[in-house]
């Protein structure tokens, strides 16, 4: 996802950044409990790191090789305050979101054994007002390396976005986001239920590693309470749900601009905080609608267990990037000239994608591709084909052709994006016209980031004022000098 875009004036004050209100001093250490072994950051604090008492241990689980550092179930009356802040916010704050984040237990409360986040639509100065609550760990039950386990109902609706996510605790270690890191557990977007996202954001330039887990069966994860954890090590992570592994990050780095990397495995070697909040709004899932139902607009959490191993080994290093290797004939593309009728639903080579209201299909035939849309959605890539994994070598110029032709004249877009680089563009969005005549298309460009393995070819057909049908042939990325 794309977060923490924040208006000019609060980016310059450093207490309302995109990594959370910055503490004064860090927290100290429960003395009382044994530490484990590892290994800090320069001039950072070292972490709570010791199993602490369950709140009721007959209901939590252990896990092998762990320790419990903390927990709450939530079976109180009140937020237990020697665990959670209320973190209030004014609407904006980041994200371009519309809800004030209060300190109100109608926004923030607890009911039958379960934390409840609830937005809630009102009115002021005559036009629709959203509140909705924010509850964070910082400067509490900040610890470094470990397992987060989290059991929550998310609401539906237009425009809400719950999220359990970390900060680090002390941002200015490595700097404002996102040079400091974040670690996003789980994100749903009320508007596509069906579908739950693990990131990590780091660097700058930003850069994110996103990975997503479908419900195939047609349930959503507003239909029921399901277990979302995150394993934090030293050189990995490892995302899950309902206990399935579906994303793992080992690649990351930390810079000032045009400044040398800071050692791996920074930003993620310091302390962070569990915090959670229901947006409302914003840049990545829209405004809310008439559809939207605020009266069931409720997250709804368990429970917060984290975990953690007696020993982490932080003697690490960071993985060598591999970049694919062109075919013989210089193309980066693989099954470029669509010979082979290729599974478009995989992740291999050609992906065929959907989102935001588009409709439609794609199949390869007589060494053509052909995608018909049905539907054209609301965003440039709600139909989209793509091919990911393009190494792209700052300094190096590429070149990207192809032919097109479409049933009737309309238009497309082209690109080269960069889905682990805060999706910017190594070759910007080019809108071009086809036309029923076949034409062949030439775009060159130079490369001028960061070295970046994962770049990804798109061809973008959404909200483009037409569903006409598109047929592609020889597409070629190659490199020239």
């Amino acid at each position: 996802m794309k977060k923490m875009r924040i208006p000019a004036l609060l980016a310059a004050l450093t207490l309302l950044t995109g990594c959370g209100t910055t503490p004064e001093t860090p927290s100290a250490p429960d003395s009382s409990e044994p530490e484990v072994t590892a290994t800090e950051p320069a001039e950072t604090e070292p972490a709570d790191t010791t199993a602490a008492p369950a709140a009721d241990s007959g209901e939590v689980p252990e896990l092998e090789g762990y320790n419990l550092l903390w927990n709450d179930e939530f079976d109180g009356s009140a937020l237990d305050e020697s665990i959670w802040n209320y973190e209030p916010h004014e609407p904006g704050w980041t994200n371009e979101e519309l809800q004030e984040y209060t300190t109100s237990t109608d926004n923030v409360f607890l009911r039958d054994g379960k934390l409840v986040i609830k937005a809630i639509k009102t009115e002021k100065n005559g036009g629709d007002y959203y509140t909705s609550g924010k509850v964070t760990a910082q400067n509490k039950k900040d610890f470094t390396y470990g397992k987060v386990v989290a059991r929550a109902k998310v609401p539906a609706g237009q425009g809400l976005w719950p999220a359990i996510w970390m900060m680090p605790q002390d941002e200015q270690h490595y700097g404002q986001w996102p040079k400091c890191g974040e670690i996003d557990i789980m994100e749903v977007l009320g508007s596509r239920l069906e579908t739950a996202y693990g990131t990590l954001h780091y660097g700058a330039p930003h850069a994110e590693q996103q990975g997503t887990y479908v419900l195939e069966d047609g349930s959503t994860f507003a239909d029921d309470f399901h277990e979302y954890s995150v394993e934090w090590e030293p050189g990995e992570m490892r995302w899950y749900i309902d206990g399935n592994q579906y994303h793992t990050v080992n690649d990351w780095f930390t810079a000032v601009e045009g400044e040398d990397e800071k050692p791996y495995p920074a930003p993620f070697d310091q302390p962070f905080f569990v915090q959670m909040n229901l947006a409302v709004g914003g840049t990545w899932p829209g405004n809310p609608d008439a559809s939207t139902d605020f009266d069931k607009a409720e997250f709804e959490i368990d429970y917060v267990r984290v975990y953690q191993k007696p020993e982490y080994d932080t003697n690490v290093k960071k993985p060598e990037k591999n970049y694919r290797e062109a075919l013989e004939d210089g193309n980066f593309i693989f099954n470029g000239d669509f010979a082979e009728a290729e599974d478009l639903t995989d992740d291999v080579n050609w992906k065929f994608l959907l989102f935001e209201g588009g409709e439609g299909s794609a199949e390869i035939k007589d060494n053509t591709m052909i995608i018909k849309t049905e539907k054209e959605g609301t965003v440039d890539y709600s139909v989209q084909l793509v091919q990911p994994e393009m190494p792209m070598i700052k300094g190096k110029k590429y070149r990207v052709t192809f032919d097109a032709w479409a049933d009737e004249t309309r238009d497309i877009i082209v690109c080269v994006s960069a889905p682990n680089a805060g999706w910017i563009r190594y070759l910007k969005d080019t809108t071009l016209e086809v036309t029923k005549d076949k034409q062949t298309f030439t775009y060159d460009f130079e490369m001028k980031d960061k070295d970046d393995p994962t770049g990804r070819l798109e061809f973008n057909l959404g909200h483009k004022g037409s569903t006409a049908t598109v047929y592609i042939q020889n597409v070629r990325l190659e490199e020239v000098k």
